[in-house]
């Protein structure tokens, strides 16, 4: 993988956050999954990277309504249960794409 990683299209649809990254690789990414992958001040404690946020907390049925990106690396998720202010770095995304949660297909 290379160290510049950027996307070609990302799309929300029902269940997913769809990002097609510059490789042709696409990969599916689950709301909740996301939603609880946050590494923001809020969820996870900054001094110790104890985890704040617990699974029970996060609704099954959360989604994502809209996202923003951060610069060239990172993208921003807006979540229906009020939560926004973590960041998504596009390398840990693309990272992510080695777990079971995450579907791919394509790429290099």
């Amino acid at each position: 993988m290379a160290d510049d990683i950027s996307f070609r299209d990302i799309t929300i649809d029902a269940e997913n956050v769809v990002i097609e990254w510059s490789d042709g690789m696409t990969c599916r990414y689950p709301f909740r999954y996301l939603r609880l992958q946050c590494g923001c001040a809020g969820c996870v404690e900054e001094m110790s990277g104890r985890q704040l946020l617990t699974a029970s907390s996060v609704p099954e049925d959360l989604l994502i309504v809209d996202y923003l990106p951060v610069g060239r690396y990172a993208l921003q998720f807006m979540f229906t249960d009020g939560h926004g202010t973590g960041i998504y770095p596009l390398k840990e995304l693309r990272a992510m794409s080695r777990f079971d949660a995450v579907t791919c297909e394509g790429g290099e």
